[in-house]
């Protein structure tokens, strides 16, 4: 009896773990049902988030593609005017590049008012993009003045991760720069002309020098013609001793 219990038991403990597992996959289902629009609605709000996103970095860089960004140009002046007046000299001087008022769009510091100290960064915005690209051209030549591209904070984000990467291509010998977000990596021309020459220079393990090559010549037709002379004279020696046994047994030619 008591094992009939148990069995019965047994029996029971089964079938409501079955219809535990029954139920929950039916409340599951059930949720998943209701939730399926929440989640396709999300899906379709985090793509145009992402859309919105890369707009808006799209008008920010466009916005910023006008600009340079000046650093260390002393500080000082006391109006926007003042300001202008001296980055024109700055750039006379520098660059020996003449800006006039009319190719400047705004100009203004970055940054909080310092009382010492280094100098803030200045945004030059120009009307146009060829004024732009005539100071980048230019701008090694200047040793107080480093001038840069302005850039988004997400394109700035992006290169900055790339630098670990530019640093340990440039001490592999290649030819590496960020070109906006993206890191160019390229075979240093001077390491292949190099390896060229060594190539077209090495010399063959049989070659010889050009003298000795002409010496060896000689040496071989000289060598040639002395084996020509030994024939001939072992002919003459061979002819001689034919004759002279002819002689001895009393023959000649008229015989």
């Amino acid at each position: 009896m008591e094992a009939q219990f148990e069995l019965y038991f047994a029996k029971m403990q089964i079938e409501m773990q079955n219809q535990t597992e029954l139920i929950t996959n039916r409340i599951t289902e059930k949720i998943d049902e209701k939730l399926k629009p929440f989640i396709e609605e999300n899906e379709k709000l985090k793509k145009k988030v992402d859309l919105l996103e890369k707009k808006i970095e799209f008008m920010e860089n466009e916005k910023k593609n006008k600009n340079i960004i000046i650093h260390g140009l002393n500080e000082g002046e006391k109006s926007m005017i003042e300001l202008i007046k001296k980055v024109q000299e700055q750039f006379l001087t520098e660059l020996n590049i003449s800006i006039e008022a009319s190719d400047i769009n705004k100009m203004y510091r970055i940054g909080k008012e310092k009382t010492s100290g280094k100098p803030r960064p200045t945004v030059l915005s120009f009307v146009n993009g060829w004024k732009k690209a005539e100071v980048l051209r230019n701008k090694n030549k200047s040793k107080v003045l480093q001038l840069a591209e302005d850039y988004s904070k997400a394109v700035l984000e992006k290169r900055k991760a790339l630098i670990p990467q530019l640093v340990e291509e440039r001490n592999k010998g290649k030819v590496a720069y960020i070109k906006y977000d993206k890191l160019i990596i390229k075979d240093n021309p001077d390491k292949r002309e190099n390896r060229k020459r060594e190539l077209s220079t090495s010399p063959s393990s049989n070659s010889q020098p050009k003298k000795q090559q002409n010496a060896t010549s000689s040496s071989s037709l000289h060598n040639k013609t002395n084996a020509f002379d030994l024939m001939r004279a072992r002919s003459n020696s061979n002819s001689y001793e034919y004759a002279r046994q002819r002689s001895a047994n009393g023959l000649d030619e008229t015989s």
